[in-house]
């Protein structure tokens, strides 16, 4: 073994520079928990082994470990359902009633260029690393521009990234469903294979597309290994559309056409009946759960809960509301006390290692990357996080799992890697200047808001005080008893 290692005072980027990395962290954190006196062998950028570390050390004697007390290894989060082209909108959304992608998401979207598709994706992507989210799952743009800028926003930040191509075929510009299928296959085949970017299908909600395309584009990514993506059942507006339309809910609509199964991805499912979870367990369809944003916006809160326990597949995704994966762990497991728990007096609601796993492994599973990342296992990407552990929140330890819960913070994250390759640290960019894409935003941002036809129904909070202060000050002067 060589005679030299560092601690984690002393190492910089430039340490985990080498194509091999022999790391030793205080804790990696495995499908059991977080596990002491382990190391890890990254090479090729994969995760090659894990175990014993001084069985590691002994046999691998011409590598330089990487000694990191106080760290804990853990996988990177995946974010199973986000808007990468809604950044540059972000809090104009706030205390907005439901459906705010008709009057502001889908105006927004329709305006941006190619340039400003990338920089909203490139600041998307920033974000997400930022909080340690090495993968997300886009489901897909209105924005004419091409999906290129997306995907080398992805690349050039180092977020690996599912890539929707939307396939909508009714209302809109309803374009010809032969041209859609075909660059539907286009997409699905140019992505194929690569490094970071992992080609999908999206319809935006069931209603805009034919039974026929449903139907289609789920076959074609199933035929292809891919996922295929649409909101469901997340406002009431929509599930009473579909009833009037149809007879049938969101869901419903979808298995009558033959759209759901294990390549299906539905976001939200808030808003389900006891039928409807039977469906998600039998078909095997996946679900992504967006508790933030059922807080933020939504008319329900989904019963992971139940789902987990009907073994119902799902993982954890923001919605493009905030990319925090630890808040989001934190709400995850809230919204489920304060909607299930309370009512029926369980404490546990998960028991914490839950919503790591379902943020984690199970996110991997639903995204369709089962095989590709989630965990810290030998022959997945080697996407993982360096978490410091020496924090006053998290000291001293007695159930990690629900540390991470309900404690840590994002900027605990001291490190981020995707395909075994430094991305950010200290929550920057080692390879590129990321204040100078902030300042490219901000001069952006303002141009591309003001020409899209948005309809805010609530004014900004400081209108909104300011209103609220002259109605007061107006009854104060009228007196008591007028």
């Amino acid at each position: 073994m060589s005679s030299t290692s560092y601690s984690t005072a002393s190492l910089t980027p430039a340490d985990f520079a080498a194509e091999t990395l022999l790391l030793l962290p205080e804790e990696v954190l495995l499908e059991e928990g977080g596990v002491r006196d382990q190391a890890v062998l990254v090479a090729d950028g994969r995760f090659a082994e894990i175990g014993d570390r001084e069985e590691l050390l002994a046999r691998h004697p011409d590598l330089t470990p990487l000694e990191m007390p106080g760290k804990l290894l853990m996988p990177g989060f995946v974010d199973t359902h986000h808007h990468l082209t809604q950044s540059l909108g972000k809090s104009l959304v706030f205390g907005e009633p439901s459906e705010i992608f008709k009057r502001i998401w889908v105006p927004l979207e329709g305006s941006l260029d190619a340039r400003l598709v990338h920089l909203s994706a490139r600041l998307a992507a920033l974000e997400a690393l930022r909080g340690g989210f090495t993968t997300a799952v886009d489901a897909g743009t209105r924005a004419a521009a091409e999906l290129d800028g997306i995907a080398a926003a992805a690349e050039e930040s180092g977020l690996r990234c599912v890539l929707g191509y939307i396939c909508n075929d009714l209302g809109g510009s309803q374009e010809d469903g032969e041209v859609i299928r075909r660059d539907a296959e286009r997409h699905l085949a140019r992505w194929s294979g690569h490094d970071l970017v992992h080609p999908s299908l999206a319809v935006s909600i069931p209603e805009v597309a034919s039974d026929a395309m449903l139907h289609d584009v789920a076959a074609m990514c199933a035929e292809h290994g891919a996922i295929f993506q649409t909101h469901v059942n997340e406002h009431l507006q929509a599930v009473e559309r579909s009833l009037v339309a149809r007879r049938q809910r969101p869901l419903e609509h979808l298995h009558a056409v033959g759209a759901l199964g294990p390549q299906t991805l539905v976001a939200h499912a808030t808003l389900v009946t006891p039928e409807e979870l039977n469906l998600l367990r039998d078909t095997g369809t996946a679900v992504a759960f967006n508790p933030v944003a059922s807080s933020w916006k939504g008319n329900a809160v989904a019963p992971a809960l139940q789902m987990a326990a009907q073994g119902i597949r799902f993982g954890l995704g923001s919605d493009g509301t905030r990319s925090d994966a630890f808040r989001l762990l934190d709400a995850a497991e809230t919204s489920q006390r304060l909607t299930f728990g309370l009512a029926s007096g369980d404490s546990s609601c998960g028991g914490g290692w839950l919503w790591l796993d379902h943020a984690t492994r199970g996110g991997a599973d639903a995204a369709g990357l089962s095989g590709v990342t989630g965990a810290i296992a030998p022959g997945l990407a080697a996407d993982f996080l360096l978490v410091d552990l020496n924090v006053p929140e998290m000291t001293p330890s007695w159930d990690r799992p629900w540390e991470l819960v309900r404690y840590a913070n994002r900027d605990q994250i001291e490190a981020v890697f995707t395909n075994g390759r430094l991305r950010l640290w200290q929550g920057w960019p080692v390879d590129w200047d990321a204040r100078a894409l902030l300042a490219e935003v901000r001069e952006a941002a303002g141009a591309a808001v003001a020409n899209a036809p948005i309809q805010r129904v609530h004014p900004t909070s400081m209108t909104h005080r300011a209103r609220v202060m002259a109605s007061r000050s107006d009854a104060e002067a009228r007196g008591p008893h007028e």
